[in-house]
């Protein structure tokens, strides 16, 4: 009998491609859709191509006629509002930037999607993640780089767990997106044209800070001071969940030569602005370890470290700075650490783990 797999279609070409190669290799592939979207109006479905609009809904079932699997559709509203948009939320009022994909991938697309496909009796989930998934030489399971760097999606997934990705398969890793086009095209797929969703999917319109203060209601920070790092007040900002780190647009201060936001103060209400220099660091602390390839972090060790999902890596050295806690020395300083993104640690091209960016000091949070 063959094996069954769910695959987790958001009514892309990506998803939409995992499902068939999968049917292709012999699985018995079943397509799901997750409905996350909380509201939403006619504007809003024909406007939000994004993964969890209705109209992904519509696309995904397409495909799945077209590859002749079953398809449905399954309800985790519930766990990305908690998971994902309230942690969103809370992330930006105390001050950092969080990455609500990475919330999303571990939380909802796995914990739950994985649940509730093994409920059915599931063998594995996929996705069409641009990433694939190895088994170390240590036995454990790791995130590897997929084929194309441009497209590598290996960042948003370092926190997975070992028994998540035991059971995940990710088909697309092994192609270029060009390459996953024309097989959606020879293969007639209605969406192998179908253009990449960019924005966050919860926010169509990128106004992070509006939607942010409207679920804060009157817990919204309102405006504040823009301040230099001794203190000195340069002019009124609109709010702290309006600005990240290493922002220079739109802080329409006249200071006769480009400043940056080097630092958010959530306590005070203030944003701290510097010099381009000045939003360098060599070093940053991270919590919330996740270790993937491997168990325990047991001695000093050199990897290269992604601090956002578009950095390119920089060598540093990681090593324990207390409980749950690592300090990252770099080779040669990083533009932006930014408190909420995550620091993902890789060798050879697999991921061995990562945490959360706390600062360029461990007091920083």
């Amino acid at each position: 009998m063959a094996e069954k797999v769910v695959v987790g279609m958001s009514g892309g070409v990506d998803s939409s491609v995992a499902a068939y190669l999968l049917k292709k290799q012999g699985y018995d592939v079943i397509g799901v859709t997750m409905q996350i979207w909380q509201e939403e109006d006619r504007q809003q479905r024909e406007e939000n191509g994004g993964c969890c609009g209705l109209s992904a809904v519509d696309d995904a079932r397409r495909v799945a006629q077209r590859l002749d699997i079953p398809y449905y559709v399954m309800n985790f509203k519930q766990e990305f509002k908690r998971r994902v948009m309230d942690y969103f939320v809370e992330e930006y009022l105390a001050g950092r930037t969080p990455n609500p994909c990475i919330a999303c991938n571990r939380y909802v697309k796995w914990e739950s999607m994985l649940k509730r496909s093994m409920e059915i009796g599931a063998d594995y989930i996929a996705t069409g993640h641009y990433a694939r998934i190895a088994r170390l030489d240590n036995g454990r399971y790791a995130i590897r780089n997929s084929v194309t760097a441009k497209k590598d999606q290996t960042y948003a997934l370092y926190n997975l767990t070992q028994e998540q990705l035991a059971h995940t398969l990710m088909p697309v890793g092994e192609y270029t997106k060009e390459e996953i086009r024309k097989i959606a095209e020879e293969a007639g797929l209605p969406v192998a044209h179908k253009p990449d969703s960019q924005e966050i999917c919860f926010i169509p319109d990128h106004d992070y800070a509006a939607f942010v203060d409207k679920e804060a209601g009157d817990r919204a920070p309102g405006a504040g001071s823009f301040v230099t790092a001794q203190g000195r007040v340069l002019g009124e900002h609109l709010g702290i969940t309006h600005y990240t780190i290493g922002q220079r647009k739109g802080l329409n201060l006249a200071m006769g030569h480009p400043v940056f936001v080097t630092q958010i103060r959530p306590q005070t209400n203030e944003v701290v602005i510097g010099e381009a220099e000045e939003v360098f660091a060599d070093t940053l602390y991270c919590d919330q370890i996740h270790y993937m390839g491997m168990e325990e972090l047991t001695a000093p060790r050199t990897v290269l470290a992604k601090i956002r999902y578009g950095h390119g890596g920089e060598q540093c050295l990681i090593e324990k700075a207390g409980a749950d806690r690592v300090k990252c020395t770099f080779s040669r300083p990083v533009r932006a650490v930014t408190p909420g993104q995550a620091a993902v640690f890789y060798e050879d091209g697999y991921v061995l783990g990562g945490g959360r960016i706390i600062g360029v000091s461990p007091a920083e949070e």
